[in-house]
């Protein structure tokens, strides 16, 4: 008699649990649900004709959109250096959300915020907007 554990190979802890595409049955026209996007977000618009750097259309973000995402797997990364100052300030705004408004956050999730705050007041104010002012220096 071996002592070794019988344990499952790889094929069967690896195995695809999700429905082969065959067996999806077909939908006929009138039980085709609604999208989940509304169509003015899901289809982009067509470039301009004036040369720019942008390739396709934005897709301008609705207030159900702007909301940062949160704790969920982020697909898209940016490096981003800061000074020792910079950093410092960053972590002791998440130890004051901490201890003082019991908010348990991470350094990510405090720029994602920040980023979408900025980005909500250039969209309301432009010109004026505190990112504006702040870049060129007033």
């Amino acid at each position: 008699m071996t002592r070794r554990a019988n344990l499952p190979g790889a094929d069967e802890l690896f195995r695809s649990t999700a429905p082969a595409l065959s067996a999806v049955p077909a939908q006929s026209s009138q039980e085709v649900a609604a999208p989940l996007v509304p169509p003015a977000i899901a289809t982009p618009k067509a470039a301009s004709s004036k040369k720019g750097v942008r390739t396709i259309a934005r897709r301008r973000v609705t207030t159900v959109d702007r909301s940062p995402s949160g704790r969920e797997r982020h697909d898209e990364k940016i490096t981003v250096y800061l000074s020792p100052d910079e950093l410092f300030d960053l972590d002791q705004a998440r130890l004051q959300l901490r201890g003082d408004l019991g908010l348990a956050v991470d350094r990510g999730r405090i720029v994602r915020e920040s980023i979408a705050v900025i980005i909500a007041d250039l969209e309301a104010k432009g010109d004026q907007s505190i990112l504006a002012r702040r870049l060129r220096g007033q």
